[in-house]
């Protein structure tokens, strides 16, 4: 039978704190330990695994042959032990066998149990061990069996680090000892926020370690959390109201939620559970925390598991203030141009430091839509992530040339590798300079033909890139942001507040809202998901309009914000992903709707309505005789409409050389589609990465696209491509080069772009 609630991790602390008092030998310890946990939970075997060399020995066990004690020994990844640890993840399954990396080891006699549950030993972050319970019966393990074992291993990695019985502290994941890194490196990453930054290496926190971890005084602990709490809270509170941000950006929303999370009675309410159990304040805080990280790498949702790493933050900064170990390097202060390197940051955090010597950041996490990739391009910082082992490959002050364009940070470079560096970051210095001077100057090509260029938004802030690029103005802005940053659904009154600024804020220069985009891969942890479960195929799930649609009344919020915030201006706004014209019909009714309703009682309404619709789904070219004479403008979204067709999953690495922009597939599809949009004299545009590069763009143009939507970091480049170009003589080598496509449609772009003198930079 199960054990219960209240006999679980407390009763075992209590037990197994005589043992660690005991003057006996180390092996003895963990004789009993396995004794006491197999009795505690009823469970006929209980296993220890230690991490020695490299590969983990089985230590000491009840209920397996004791004859392998020592003898048996898996490689990290082998087997349920050894995928335990190498993936510091829990196990629970009521059929061992059934899983596909168990591994039979006949000397244990471990055939006749079916159920095995096992949890990561942790220390310092890595397991260093694994504790695993096995049972005849095949069931899952409670969670409060669970539980009690994570709270027991917590103990155990007291014990056996101080009996010196699993390697050095120093020892990387592998076993091997790692040597203080001397050589020249150079390791990749994720691109976050772009640039270029020069700097020594600082890392963001030490490693806080937990020496004591059977607390002797529960209600004394409890007291230290309290008082530790209220510090965490003043210091949150005073970070957030002194962010030296201009007025009204998205990431006060975000410091918002960041606040909301330390003031979180649920997160407080474990912290004490595990104080219950019989852990000091440090050892509860960190339990909790481990259960954060574990659960974090079992959800697949980006954004719910961006929310976690606020929490995790937290907990580092509530961590740090009841040890005493307040030291992070934002409190020290940084004397030198500095790349902070974290595995992750939260926001607030970010904040603490002296803007004028943060020069970068490195993560070995983060996203796109993270709290503190958000907060640091509103602080001009730029972020890599993604980059695995950094630091254990990095040390305390070296020499780091980070380049987020490039995606790779260079680790103590030489003098040569300096040189370049520095040359490219003057050049990009000067272009950046030569295409701010162009702001002014219009993208016509050299025998006058004009091309629109405007620019792709989703923060308030965004806007700036305006003046700042002289774009013609914002041909998609996403309003989705607004709801991937929010803990909950944003109201009418914010979304109305935040479209009316961004259309103050462009002035005369034209601005389309594209509704919401959300669901699939961008699920939001507020709103319920599809009653099917988890999708095998996001992008092509249940998202965009199709989720709009379902949950009307998400529409009808957005679209009378909009019609509210646009009043006495022309209002351009668009549907993503639309595949029949029936949605688009339907979703311009429910606009329409509300229209009427606001006019019905005295609401002023805007000048105009412009309704589009984004060509991204394949089939909707099918059927543009029907959709096209209902619609204002057309916009292409390369960046799905590319993936759908090709089959190819964009983020898939292996699938990268299929995804071509300037496949004749593609070309000749766009081609297709900009004629018959032409010949209904409706306006045709693509938004999406291919128009921001200047060789693809230049193809665009030669199709008859003369709309282009794209990052603001492309605007000059493209604008300087544009203004070097013979648009009748691209027009017609593009017609030659599409009825006998050459082999490499991109080489041979690439050739007469340099035959023609077309400034590709």
């Amino acid at each position: 039978m199960p054990v219960s609630a209240a006999a679980s991790a407390r009763e075992i602390l209590t037990r197994l704190h005589d043992v660690m008092a005991s003057r006996t030998p180390a092996q003895s310890k963990l004789n009993a330990v396995v004794e006491i946990i197999g009795e505690s939970l009823r469970s006929e075997v209980c296993s220890i695994y230690l991490l020695r060399e490299g590969v983990l020995e089985l230590f000491a066990t009840r209920g397996l042959a004791q004859e392998a004690v020592h003898v048996t020994k898996l490689a990290l990844g082998e087997g349920l032990v050894g995928t335990i640890a190498k993936n510091v993840e829990t196990l629970n399954l009521d059929e061992a066998a059934s899983h596909p990396d168990f591994a039979y080891r006949p000397e244990t006699g471990e055939e006749r149990f079916h159920s095995f549950a096992g949890v990561p030993i942790i220390r310092k972050e890595r397991a260093v061990g694994v504790l695993a319970v096995q049972h005849a019966d095949p069931r899952k393990y409670e969670e409060v069996e669970i539980e009690a074992l994570q709270t027991v291993a917590m103990v155990l990695s007291e014990l056996i680090a101080n009996a010196g019985l699993i390697d050095s502290a120093d020892t990387s994941a592998g076993g091997s000892t790692r040597a203080q890194p001397t050589a020249t490196a150079r390791i990749a990453g994720f691109k976050l926020v772009e640039g270029m930054a020069a700097g020594a290496a600082v890392f963001h926190q030490p490693r806080i370690t937990i020496e004591h971890t059977v607390a002797e005084d529960t209600e004394a602990e409890r007291h230290r959390v309290y008082a530790a709490f209220d510090k965490m809270r003043e210091q949150i509170d005073r970070m957030t109201s002194q962010a030296e941000f201009g007025v009204g950006g998205e990431h006060e929303e975000i410091l918002e939620t960041y606040k909301m999370f330390a003031y979180d009675e649920g997160w407080g309410r474990r912290i004490n559970e595990a104080i219950d159990s019989g852990l000091t304040a440090e050892a509860a805080i960190e339990r909790v925390q481990q259960r954060t990280r574990m659960r974090m790498r079992q959800i697949d949702d980006p954004l719910l598991r961006d929310r976690m790493h606020d929490l995790e933050d937290l907990s580092n900064r509530l961590l740090r203030i009841v040890s005493g170990q307040l030291g992070t390097a934002a409190q020290l202060g940084l004397r030198q141009d500095s790349i902070l390197i974290a595995r992750n940051l939260g926001p607030a955090e970010l904040l603490e430091y002296d803007r004028r010597r943060l020069k970068g950041v490195i993560l070995e996490e983060g996203s796109l839509t993270a709290h503190v990739t958000i907060v640091a391009r509103a602080m001009g910082v730029p972020v890599l992530g993604r980059v695995k082992d950094v630091r254990r490959l990095v040390a305390e002050g070296d020499r780091l040339l980070l380049d987020v364009t490039e995606e790779s940070v260079v680790v103590r470079p030489t003098h040569a590798m300096e040189e370049v560096f520095e040359a490219k970051l003057l050049i990009t210095q000067k272009r950046r300079a030569a295409f701010a001077a162009m702001r002014n100057q219009l993208p016509e090509t050299r025998d006058g033909h004009r091309v629109t260029v405007m620019v792709n938004a989703g923060l308030r802030d965004d806007v700036a890139a305006l003046d700042l690029t002289g774009a013609d103005g914002i041909g998609l802005f996403r309003t989705e942001f607004q709801f991937l940053v929010s803990a909950t659904l944003p109201q009418r009154e914010g979304q109305k507040r935040l479209y009316r600024d961004v259309l103050e804020a462009a002035g005369d220069r034209p601005v389309i809202f594209r509704t919401v985009d959300i669901g699939g891969d961008k699920a939001l942890p507020y709103l319920d998901h599809d009653e099917n479960g988890e999708e095998e195929n996001p992008a092509m799930g249940w998202r965009a309009i199709r989720l709009a649609l379902d949950r009307e009344g998400l529409m009808k919020v957005q679209a009378r914000a909009l019609l509210e915030a646009a009043a006495g201006r022309t209002l351009s706004v668009m549907f993503p992903m639309v595949s029949e014209p029936w949605e688009f019909e339907q979703a311009r009714a429910i606009f329409e709707a509300q229209r009427s309703w606001l006019e019905g009682r005295g609401h002023k309404l805007p000048l105009h309505v412009r309704y589009g619709a984004m060509l991204e789904v394949p089939a909707l070219a099918e059927v543009l005789d029907i959709l096209l004479p209902q619609i204002d403008f057309l916009s292409i979204g390369t960046n799905d409409l590319t993936q759908f067709l090709f089959a190819a999953d964009r983020a898939h690495p292996k699938l990268a050389v299929r995804y071509d922009w300037l496949s004749p597939s593609i070309l000749r599809f766009l081609r297709r589609v900009t004629r018959e949009a032409h010949a209904a004299n409706v306006p045709v545009a693509v938004c999406g990465e291919m128009g921001g590069r200047p060789l693809e763009a230049m193809a665009l143009i030669g199709l008859g696209i003369d709309r282009l939507s794209i990052t603001p970091a492309a605007v000059g480049p493209v604008k300087a491509m544009v203004r070097s170009l013979d648009h009748a003589a691209l027009v017609t080598a593009m017609e030659a080069l599409l009825a006998k496509p050459p082999r490499d449609m991109r080489a041979a772009l690439e050739d007469w772009a340099v035959a023609h003198g077309v400034e590709l930079a």
